[in-house]
């Protein structure tokens, strides 16, 4: 017999933008909330449980992933498309750039029918996020001789040095990217947000719980059907809140039978809303230019090391355009660059490039209404008729291998190799592209008037009083950046207005 839980408010998935939805809720309201985390909770930082990869901001930590591959046409045939297994979601996983984007992309969210979502309404935000997260710039002697040279030479093409990235009305520039680390740690939303609150009364954080579906009955979901260590469980909610993911929030509405039917009646599902989510799938498509480095700048590194500097993978990021761009900017460059974290004697220097302002679209469907069967995600890199998406990264691209010419990284970055070397035509590129980590969109925010939307908003599932979902899925338009600041505005936003309902 499955075992019967109650709350006033459940959250479903507890990363980055849900850790902070329960966190405001908890405080701003009296009701009972539970956050339900499909993989596991280490509890709060200090009682020091947490897996030393999760903590070291040095570079992308592995496992605690959900396996995610890419089953597009286009793009490197079936990648991992990393995403967080774990309380505190992507957040715990990535590689802290804490960057805004434009002003552009906001008051295009408004423009496409969402008061609420202009960059000057979601200024208070963005600022408590940062303030919440801890976010810091990277001090002029953190910078690794990798990282430096890639600031110098920025202007030899035109990228100026700037002092902040996050000024969402300066276009063009590189700097050393704001970042959530503290004294060396990955500092996520759990630590930011949840452990200031755990063993308050009316929080409860549940891990290693596994939601199947929603019971809908009528407008209303009325509980929640999950897989616990211990076996099914049913979760009784006054109002649910999906943050799930871009890939595990439409997942779950799919299986809930909200969804489009022709998709949907195929798997037996019965539909309950017909409703486009799944669709509007998007990332920034990259592509990482790969490099041998030299002899001088392994030294460098080395030295600096030595001298008792950290070699952070990632430290600097530049916003710039391609020939083809008309407003604000549509290319990023982040160069990554440092030892394998393996112990082994062998290093890595990239330029990738990504394409920020995405026309190509793709979806996330079910393979089963088993909640633990793949996911059937197409990307659809690149793939827009107009070709403009592959000609804007191919510019990108010939920019990014002159600036790679230029002193005094040309002094120290050696030669482009394997497998990037062989990118000769923008076919090449068409064929083996990566994601940025960003992907968005699947319960797309609109008017209830759009056919394509998913939620309003206030992020309220259409046709439903009481679902909501708060996280990089309701996102109608990637915005121009590293989308886990912007996603845990989008649960500040949504969460501040739950807690005034």
């Amino acid at each position: 017999m499955a075992e019967h839980w109650y709350a006033d408010t459940v959250i479903i998935g507890g990363g980055t933008a849900g850790a902070a939805v329960a966190a405001r809720l908890a405080q701003g309201t009296s009701q009972s909330v539970m956050l339900i985390e499909s993989g596991p909770d280490y509890g709060a930082f200090a009682e020091g449980r947490w897996p030393a990869p999760l903590l070291d901001a040095r570079s992308l930590p592995g496992g605690h992933d959900w396996g995610y591959l890419n089953g597009a046409r286009t793009g490197r045939p079936g990648h991992l498309l990393e995403r967080a297994r774990v309380i505190g979601g992507c957040s715990s996983h990535n590689g802290c750039a804490a960057i805004w984007g434009s002003r552009a992309d906001y008051d295009g969210w408004a423009a496409l029918g969402n008061d609420g979502w202009s960059a000057d309404e979601l200024l208070p935000f963005f600022k408590l996020a940062n303030e919440s997260l801890r976010v810091k710039r990277i001090s002029s002697e953190e910078i690794t001789p990798w990282q430096q040279a890639c600031l110098d030479t920025a202007p030899k093409i035109g990228i100026p040095q700037v002092a902040d990235l996050n000024d969402l009305d300066e276009d063009t520039g590189m700097s050393t990217s704001p970042v959530n680390i503290v004294g060396g740690v990955r500092w996520n939303s759990a630590f930011a947000y949840l452990d200031p609150l755990r063993g308050k009364d009316n929080l409860i954080i549940q891990g290693q719980i596994q939601v199947d579906r929603l019971q809908v009955s009528g407008a209303r979901v009325v509980a929640i059907e999950a897989i616990g260590p211990d076996g099914p469980l049913t979760i009784e909610a006054g109002r649910v809140v999906l943050c799930a993911g871009t890939y595990g929030s439409p997942a779950i509405l799919l299986r809930s039978g909200i969804g489009p039917d022709s998709d949907l009646r195929p798997l037996g599902i019965e539909t309950k809303l017909d409703l486009a989510v799944g669709k509007n799938l998007h990332d920034h498509p990259a592509v990482y230019l790969k490099y041998s480095g030299t002899p001088q700048l392994v030294t460098a590194m080395l030295d600096f090391a030595a001298r008792g500097g950290v070699l952070f993978s990632e430290q600097t990021i530049a916003k710039f355009r391609s020939k083809y761009c008309t407003s604000a900017y549509d290319l990023h460059l982040f160069p990554v660059g440092g030892q394998f974290m393996d112990g082994a004697d062998s290093w890595e220097f990239l330029l990738p490039v990504a394409n920020m302002i995405p026309l190509s679209r793709g979806s996330v469907q079910l393979t089963s209404a088993d909640p633990f069967a793949t996911l059937k995600i197409d990307t659809a890199y690149l793939s827009d008729p107009e070709g403009r998406d592959l000609a804007i990264l191919w510019n990108g691209i010939e920019l990014v291998r002159d600036y790679a010419c230029q002193a005094p990284l040309a002094n120290l970055i050696g030669e482009e190799i394997s497998p990037t070397v062989n990118y000769k035509t923008p076919e090449d590129v068409r064929r083996d592209n990566l994601h940025y980590y960003h992907a968005v969109g699947t319960c797309k925010m609109g008017p209830e008037s759009d056919p394509t939307s998913v939620v309003d908003a206030r992020g309220k599932v259409h046709g439903l009083d009481n679902l909501y979902v708060a996280d990089a899925s309701i996102m109608p338009v990637v915005p121009r950046a590293n989308t886990n600041i912007p996603a845990l505005v989008v649960g500040e936003r949504i969460a501040a207005w739950l807690a005034q309902a």
